[in-house]
Parts: structure tokens; sequence; C-alpha cells
């Protein structure tokens, strides 16, 4: 369950940050270009905060 939710978030940050990017200012695409590194990071380190924070302050479980 955690992985769609996860899945989820970061999808729904991709799409704002580029209908913000369109709408309101092209420097908002650095949050995409942040959340595509962070995705990264946690494929070569096995760790995301956003997973900790699920997992710790939500407690949601796989």
């Amino acid at each position: 369950m955690r992985d769609r939710i996860f899945r989820a978030i970061v999808g729904v940050m991709v799409l704002v940050s580029i209908l913000l990017a369109y709408y309101v200012h092209i420097n908002w695409l650095l949050l995409t270009a942040f959340v595509g590194l962070n995705l990264l990071q946690s494929s070569i380190t096995k760790w995301c905060l956003l997973d900790d924070i699920l997992k710790k302050v939500f407690k949601v479980e796989n």
C-alpha cells in the first residue's frame, strides 16, 4: 500500500509542478527536477524521506 501512495504523491507533485510552470512561472520546473533527483538518489541509496514519513508519521504499512 505504501508504494501506491508513494507513487501517487510523486505523480501529483510532478503534474502540479508542470501546471505551475505553465501557468505561473517556469521556475516551478525546479520542483520536478528535485523530485526526479530524489527518485534517482533513493534508487541508489535505498533511502527516501517520503518513505520514512509515510512509515513513521502516517503509520502506512506495505
